[in-house]
């Protein structure tokens, strides 16, 4: 067998100047042009069967081997944050308002390194792998798009990887985990229409701000009181505005929130529940309401059989004494999409260090030194699987 790590490293130059490349040129969601075609001319450099404009801005590069065999995915994510950058990094951001704070740049580096590497192991695999780098990770959401576009099939995708960069692990450490991993993350805006009036005079009015507060407080007892304390769920109400002048009662409120679980009939099940309660309350006080609920991202659940597989991988490729088992987190994540489709595992590769700034933050940085340890995995995870 090659030696993939005398591969891997034989692309520390490339891997560098990718990340710096592709942190210059951050893009939110769905504007991911310059991106996407950065990452569209590496492909093709490589020789691979490259497919732009999937989903607006997405990118698919297929490497296929010369025997047949099984499909890989492995997926990365394009887009950047709504940040202005705060590092001092002589790379930093040029695109004002625009930073790469959840380590984006850093999953394509990683997955261009695999397919400079895969690329000169065909011979050693069988199948096809395809490269999918995705826009609007953050929000609304490239997978799901991506899929109905058809990038499962042709072929037909058996296997789904993806990284994740996780500054609450140590430096080089690998975090695999089986089952429910990331949160359903979904979103509710409402509006409690009542009737306004002086401050003086309440038994004329509907209060839509103490209607919205009773709201508030009842949506809270929704996790208390109906959900399964053995099925962790959380119902955030992030933002509440009403009122206009002190002695004047609000004849409107507006709220928006989040919901998360990890439980899929929980899920499902959020919608309704929150009407109920959004009408009762209501109903009960005299006012009137608009309510949208949206879903978003279903729960990441890996592969019991996937991420055995990709512990193996670990344990060669940094050594069983840096792999943990990362705690599920209410953080979402639309790779859900793909392994709902497929076997497949999403990991975390460790970039904690001293000092060293969390996610979606303006000082948010890395050492590109551990991108060469997320591209051994997908070698090595490649050659697991493909051969």
């Amino acid at each position: 067998m090659t030696d993939y790590r005398k591969l891997i490293a034989e692309q520390k130059n490339f891997i560098v100047k990718t990340r710096r490349d592709l942190h210059r040129i951050p893009e939110p969601a769905f504007t991911e042009a310059k991106t996407s075609a950065y990452v569209a001319d590496i492909l093709k450099q490589e020789g691979l069967k490259v497919e732009t404009g999937i989903a607006q801005y997405g990118v698919v590069g297929l490497l296929e081997m010369d025997q047949p065999g099984k499909t890989l995915l492995i997926r990365a994510d394009m887009d950047a944050l709504p940040i202005t950058e705060e590092t001092g990094l002589d790379f930093a951001s040029t695109h004002v308002g625009a930073m790469h704070a959840c380590g984006h740049d850093g999953h394509m580096t990683m997955a261009l390194a695999a397919v400079k590497v895969l690329n000169q192991m065909k011979s050693e695999l069988k199948g096809t792998i395809k490269f999918v780098f995705q826009p609007a990770e953050e929000g609304p959401g490239g997978a799901k798009p991506m899929i109905e576009a058809g990038v499962m099939e042709n072929p037909h995708v058996d296997y789904s990887l993806g990284c994740h960069v996780w500054p609450a692990h140590l430096e080089g450490y690998i975090g695999i985990k089986s089952g429910a991993t990331m949160a359903a993350t979904d979103r509710f805006d409402l509006k409690i229409i009542g009737q306004g009036g002086h401050g003086a005079m309440p038994h004329l009015c509907v209060d839509a701000l103490e209607v919205g507060t009773q709201v508030i407080n009842a949506l809270q007892r929704l996790v208390s009181r109906q959900i399964n304390p053995l099925h962790p769920a959380v119902v955030t109400v992030g933002q509440f505005q009403a009122g206009t002048g002190f002695n004047i009662i609000p004849g409107e409120a507006e709220m928006s929130g989040t919901t998360r679980t990890f439980n899929r009939a929980t899920w499902q099940a959020w919608p309704e529940r929150m009407e109920k309660i959004v009408r009762g309350v209501c109903e009960s006080m005299g006012a009137k309401y608009e309510l949208k609920y949206s879903q978003g991202y279903p729960p990441l659940v890996n592969d019991e059989g996937m991420a055995n597989i990709l512990r193996k991988c670990a344990a060669d490729v940094v050594g069983p004494e840096h792999i943990v088992e990362p705690e599920p987190t209410m953080g979402g994540e639309d790779m859900a999409f793909f392994l709902e489709k497929s076997k497949g595992c999403f990991f975390f590769l460790g970039i904690g260090r001293e000092g060293s700034a969390a996610i979606h933050n303006p000082k948010f940085d890395f050492n590109e030194n551990v991108l060469s340890t997320g591209a051994a995995m997908y070698c090595r995870a490649a050659l697991a699987l493909l051969t």
